[in-house]
């Protein structure tokens, strides 16, 4: 009974983790699409100088 609730135990985890690192890629996802989007919008500006929609 015991080796049967470690292998549950286990695949329980693994699926976890398998849809947490699949989460946090399509989060990664729409941060870069939502930094190009403002990179392109921000980068033609009056008088051809290039603004930022961040500060670093």
């Amino acid at each position: 009974m015991v080796p049967l609730l470690l292998v549950l135990l286990l695949a329980l985890i693994l699926f976890g983790a398998g849809f947490a690192l699949k989460a946090l890629w399509w989060i990664a996802v729409i941060v870069l699409v939502v930094w190009l989007v403002g990179f392109f919008a921000r980068s033609t500006g009056a008088g051809g100088t290039r603004g930022r929609w961040y500060r670093w």
